[in-house]
């Protein structure tokens, strides 16, 4: 499976950080609809990501849940028919949770960096330092925090929880009294 370093991190000034990876950037922006339905997973998780326009993304992967940077284990199948795909795996599997972004993609050399607006939740930011085959983790690791310093990224915005965790966190507090 393909791997990655990442970290994901709350973000209060959206512009500011924009204004920041745009300066290093190597490709983008980008802007990208995402809509991502959760199912159940026993092993790690699966997801069926929906850009609106047809086209989907069945991604299962592996990732603690800790602050980063950690290393990710993942798999991507591309698919023409998301909608009849998020329902055969909805009567398979069902659901455990959605969640609806909006992506601004940046390229910083191998590194994938996703500013992302979230419904319901706020904005934050991801970084995914690509991993080469057999490339120690550490040297993702390093990367990914030379880059959270450029962009002044400090430990306390780090987050360790995926976005459904938090939709779900969320939708509990919205039902009670």
């Amino acid at each position: 499976m393909a791997r990655n370093t990442e970290i994901k991190a709350r973000v209060a000034d959206f512009d500011a950080l924009a204004h920041r990876v745009a300066g290093l950037s190597t490709a983008g922006p980008t802007e990208i609809a995402q809509d991502d339905t959760f199912f159940a997973c026993p092993n790690g998780r699966l997801k069926l990501r929906d850009f609106g326009d047809g086209r989907g993304e069945l991604i299962f992967y592996q990732r603690a849940d800790q602050t980063g940077p950690n290393t990710s284990f993942y798999a991507i199948t591309p698919t023409a028919s998301p909608d009849t795909l998020r329902e055969v795996l909805t009567l398979a599997h069902g659901q455990t949770g959605r969640v609806v972004k909006q992506r601004t993609l940046y390229l910083v050399g191998r590194t994938r960096v996703h500013l992302d607006r979230v419904a319901g939740l706020g904005t934050f930011m991801e970084l995914e330092v690509v991993l080469r085959e057999g490339e120690p983790v550490e040297a993702g690791e390093q990367e990914a925090q030379a880059l959270m310093q450029q962009l002044g990224i400090t430990p306390a915005q780090l987050l360790d929880r995926a976005y459904v965790d938090m939709v779900q966190d969320q939708a509990l507090k919205d039902t009670r009294p």
